[in-house]
């Protein structure tokens, strides 16, 4: 039986007058990949935001199994929601162990004197932490470059150990933003077996991302944001068929999308502006005309004055 991991009701986040997310709704349950698609500008990392802590939302609650997140990201993580994000946040002048080994600040306890005294409780947890790290690189196949610094690794193999940071602090869920962005098929592939394998771990995951292939090959269920609410959630065959998925990501209007009534609202001021103004009587335009020929109007009393004028003559 599966149970709600993550449960985000009626999440709305607002800067200034824009609405970046509006009224979302989100479960992911125990043991599931979750896909959140759509558009360039749909709100989506903004929601990621807001479910870890980095925003605030405006409006709407954020809960992992039944209890409310608070917003600080370090406590959220302590909580057991770790993320990566769409630009890779590695420290690059560290080895990759010692990157892995960051992730692991949330799940030990030995402070400043401690970590300065070096006593047997510090040399203890920092060899469990190092086990850890390097069951973690086996995992993703990078235990063999332990000590190669982050910045020299190539790309796809950078992604792989942002996610094994992200996996050091033990999460029961994982948000995965654009994991397979500027990949190459074979890299992108591999990054889809290393998602199922963790879901086999009993890790939930959340992903983002624009590879339509890879979400619907992936994803248990799909959420569509567009233009920061959410349009359609189901499966991936669900989504796929339903024709306003497409249009959103043609650009193509459609009946209800996310706006639609903003839109109408001002439709009908400027049909009831157009009205008032053709209804209003028309007194400006003689001395239109008569900008527009350069002479002046004529009127009764010039008449008689040119016709005194005349017959005086």
């Amino acid at each position: 039986m599966t149970t709600p991991a993550l449960q985000a009701r009626d999440v709305t986040m607002r800067f200034g007058g824009l609405t970046a997310v509006r009224s979302v709704d989100l479960t992911v349950n125990t043991g599931e990949i979750v896909g959140l698609i759509g558009p360039n500008g749909a709100g989506k990392t903004t929601f990621f935001n807001c479910l870890t802590g980095l925003y605030v939302p405006t409006e709407g609650t954020v809960s992992y199994h039944d209890k409310v997140l608070p917003p600080k990201p370090h406590l959220v993580t302590k909580a057991g929601i770790a993320r990566t994000f769409q630009n890779i946040r590695l420290f690059a002048n560290m080895t990759v162990l010692e990157n892995v080994l960051v992730g692991r600040h949330t799940r030990t306890k030995e402070g400043l004197w401690s970590a300065l005294l070096r006593g047997p409780g510090f040399r203890k947890a920092e060899k469990a932490s190092e086990e850890r790290a390097m069951e973690l690189l086996d995992f993703i196949g990078l235990a063999h470059k332990r000590d190669h610094l982050a910045r020299n690794l190539p790309y796809g193999e950078q992604r792989k150990l942002e996610i094994a940071r992200a996996l050091a602090s033990e999460p029961g869920l994982l948000l995965l933003d654009e994991p397979t962005a500027g990949m190459n098929p074979q890299e992108t592939r591999a990054t889809e077996e290393l998602v199922f394998a963790i879901r086999d771990k009993g890790i939930a995951v959340l992903v983002i991302e624009h590879d339509m292939r890879f979400i619907f090959n992936l994803c248990d269920r799909v959420a569509v944001l567009v233009q920061g609410e959410k349009l359609i959630e189901g499966t991936s065959e669900v989504v796929q068929a339903d024709e306003r998925v497409v249009a959103a990501y043609l650009g193509e209007p459609f009946e209800g999308a996310p706006g639609d009534a903003e839109a109408a609202e001002v439709e009908a001021a400027e049909a009831d502006a157009a009205a008032a103004g053709a209804a209003a009587p028309v007194t400006d335009a003689a001395p239109a005309d008569a900008a527009e020929t350069g002479t002046a109007p004529s009127t009764d009393g010039d008449k008689s004055a040119g016709t005194t004028k005349g017959e005086a003559q």
